[in-house]
């Protein structure tokens, strides 16, 4: 289960996306979550996501 807090959602995210996923893509799927959902959610708080970096920004 994931948080459903925006800004709990933003520090969980970005700690799996550094210590365990290549990709947002790669989480979304081991977690059985959608992509969109998380990116629109972090989006609403003005944080987006950064390929290059591999984390919301």
């Amino acid at each position: 289960m994931i948080p459903q807090d925006p800004a709990m959602l933003l520090s969980f995210i970005n700690l799996k996306l550094r210590d365990y996923y290549g990709s947002l893509e790669q989480l979304c799927d081991d977690l059985d979550v959608k992509e969109q959902e998380i990116r629109d959610k972090l989006a609403s708080i003005d944080y987006h996501y950064n390929e290059e970096r591999n984390q919301f920004v």
